[in-house]
């Protein structure tokens, strides 16, 4: 429902940079060294956070980021199509730039035009969990992510991302599913009801927690 409105932003995002790039010169040298030591820092920051699975508690933050990545990582493409050779940087920096409108880029920049936010759901050892809701892009399945996190004591507006649990409506209503922490044991267990029209039961599935 959201991605075609996702999809124009970053297109208008796109536009406003290779805007920016024709009039780059026209920019104080000092701001343009900014900008560029700018992008490049939120592009590490966010690779260092992305791989150790730390991210904020407050999810419209962890959606300006990534919006915020993007706008970063067109900026220094589009830098690199202004260096020679240009017959070989200008169509390299169409191949980069392409990627962008995939739904794997795409779907963790949705979240900004979707109102409300997520239910933070406790369970217990400073664990909870949140159900993040997808849908294929080309339609055909929706499902959801019941993503277990891990929010230390000493920074509560921090979390680590500890297991992903995915369920889907081919299998079970995945609208009322939830999630289970057996500490002791160190498992996490995601259940889903079956739907009115499947035998009476759920689904279960049951990781490990790191």
């Amino acid at each position: 429902m959201y991605i075609p409105t996702t999809i124009a932003a970053l297109v208008l995002l796109t536009v406003g940079m290779v805007l920016l790039q024709i009039f780059w010169l026209r920019l104080p040298p000092r701001l343009r060294l900014v900008l560029i030591r700018a992008s490049i820092a939120i592009i590490v920051l966010y690779g260092i956070f992305l791989v150790t699975k730390w991210s904020s508690t407050f999810d419209r933050l962890n959606v300006f980021v990534n919006w915020m990545v993007i706008a970063s990582y067109e900026l220094l493409v589009l830098r690199f199509s202004r260096m020679s050779p240009r017959w070989l940087t200008m169509p390299s920096t169409i191949i980069l730039l392409i990627p962008l409108f995939a739904s794997s880029v795409l779907l963790p920049l949705t979240p900004l035009f979707v109102p409300g936010s997520q239910a933070k759901v406790s369970l217990g050892d400073h664990l909870f969990y949140e159900v993040s809701p997808w849908t294929n892009v080309g339609g055909g399945n929706a499902g959801v992510n019941i993503l277990i996190y891990y929010r230390p004591p000493f920074a509560p507006f921090l979390r680590r991302k500890l297991q992903s649990i995915p369920f889907n409506n081919q299998e079970c209503n995945s609208t009322a599913a939830s999630a289970i922490v057996f500490p002791a044991r160190k498992i996490v267990l995601g259940r889903c009801p079956n739907w009115p029209t499947q035998s009476t039961g759920v689904l279960d599935k049951a990781l490990p927690l790191p």
